[in-house]
């Protein structure tokens, strides 16, 4: 890769990145949303700038799409993933259960740090994991040494949509090469009063990795290093996208909606407060110079008439009233409409019945999130294991359990399963795995890797 080709910009990044800060900023709200407020809300035809910046510093925003997002990435990872890691190899076992409780060195276990990938995926329709080792200054001669070196710490490095600004692929859909760039605010010495923005790219290949480095405005864009990456052997580019599809991409499906309901709501809120200060009305045909009210008044002559022009009815209630369903519009296109907890969303005072099949076109959204999020863990922790040659197989399930009686309903499954009286041991011990795993979810990798060993040991009558 060129230096001078390094912070080329793909076309569809360079079409997307202003979407981007908006629903970052959407999700975010407060004070993020605030200090961008006049890149969202709409200033009225010949609005006056005094009264325009008035309406700017008193904005404030309802923000529903970003607690949709959380409470969709809480309830899909309610349960953790279930890890299963089936071979003889004990020195990878030992691994994964150090990987799962610190995947990326920072001490975030695994479920954790795909939850915080799935949150960014809802906002900006993906995100990106990077397969990292560290760095070797000379090969290892064993796998021991490599081991005791602790080279073979593999770990996972998190990017956002924005960050991953350069790719291509080949005919057949696979990454030929990707570019990601960095920026941060950087302090050569912690006596120096002046900060600088440091920017970093960093050029992957299907064997090779590059790291560039521009440090303050005028500083020229340097390599810093290149070599191999952990997956050299495998000839695939280290990186690895979580994505959901159009139609399960959330803040794209609500932003708008989002947006407009800023903008009645403020508007609503400005008028109301507005309406607070009555305006003084003189009538007189002579010059008026004295001072009236808080700070406007009109003057009309003894003939003149003055009023105000809207809909038939009262525009508050209409304006009120458009809020509450633009509220709801939002949780209906986020499939959560029962949510919405507003009388135009259906009676309240339904049914369990009722409200459990309300929510089973919501458990199907969940259970698809499930399965991409499922896939690319899967994608991850294989990468890892054909780069590491582990003596493993490993798969991952779960993520379809969302209602506290689920578990309950899957021992009944179970157990009618097991009184057909297949005879199979294997079926039983999968049967007995998967269920006990699932059980002690919150419980160390280590833990969950001597129960299976523990079951796989066991001798079942047929």
């Amino acid at each position: 890769m060129n230096t001078p080709n390094i912070n080329r910009e793909h076309p569809e990044y360079v079409a997307r990145k202003a979407m981007w800060k908006q629903y970052k900023d959407l999700y975010a709200g407060g004070d993020r949303l605030r200090e961008s407020a006049s890149e969202y809300l709409v200033r009225r035809h010949k609005e006056p700038g005094e009264v325009y910046q008035e309406r700017l510093n008193r904005v404030f925003y309802e923000n529903y799409i970003g607690s949709i997002v959380d409470w969709y990435a809480a309830t899909l990872l309610r349960r953790e993933p279930v890890l299963l890691f089936e071979g003889n190899d004990s020195a990878a076992k030992d691994f994964y259960s150090l990987f799962s409780d610190d995947c990326d060195l920072k001490e975030t276990n695994f479920s954790e740090f795909f939850r915080q990938r799935f949150v960014e995926a809802l906002v900006c329709g993906s995100s990106y994991i990077v397969v990292d080792f560290p760095r070797a200054n000379q090969p290892a001669l064993t796998r021991a040494e490599e081991d005791a070196s602790g080279h073979s710490r593999a770990y996972l490095v998190d990017y956002t949509a924005d960050e991953v600004i350069n790719w291509n692929y080949d005919e057949t859909g696979g990454l030929e090469w990707a570019i990601v760039r960095t920026s941060c605010l950087q302090q050569s010495k912690v006596t120096d009063e002046k900060w600088e923005k440091e920017t970093r790219w960093i050029y992957y290949d299907r064997e090779n990795y590059q790291v560039y480095r521009k440090a303050g405005e005028g500083s020229p864009i340097s390599l810093i290093g290149e070599g191999r990456h952990g997956l050299a052997s495998l000839r695939r580019v280290p990186l690895f996208r979580l994505q959901v599809s159009e139609g399960l991409w959330l803040m794209n499906k609500a932003a708008l909606l989002q947006l407009e309901h800023f903008n009645k709501s403020n508007a609503l809120s400005w008028a109301l407060t507005m309406s607070l200060f009555a305006t003084p009305v003189v009538y007189s045909d002579r010059e008026w110079n004295q001072i009236v009210g808080e700070s406007y008044y009109i003057q009309l002559g003894p003939g003149d008439r003055f009023g105000w022009t809207e809909p038939e009815g009262k525009v508050y209630q209409i304006a009120a009233d458009n809020l509450v369903r633009l509220k709801d519009e939002i949780y209906r296109v986020c499939y959560l409409l029962a949510h919405a907890g507003t009388a135009s969303s259906g009676d309240l005072r339904i049914s369990g019945l009722s409200k459990q099949r309300d929510f089973s076109i919501t458990q199907e959204v969940l259970r698809a999130y499930g399965d991409a999020v499922k896939d690319v863990m899967k994608q991850v922790l294989r990468a890892i294991g054909a780069a590491r040659q582990d003596g493993v197989t490993i798969e991952v399930s779960g993520l379809d359990e969302f209602d506290i009686d689920d578990f309950s309903n899957e021992l009944d499954d179970a157990r009618k399963l097991l009184d057909l009286g297949i005879g199979s041991v294997t079926l039983r011990k999968q049967v007995f795995k998967k269920l006990a795993i699932k059980y002690l979810c919150d419980a160390r990798q280590e833990i969950k890797n001597q129960v299976a060993g523990e079951i796989d040991r066991m001798n079942y009558p047929v």
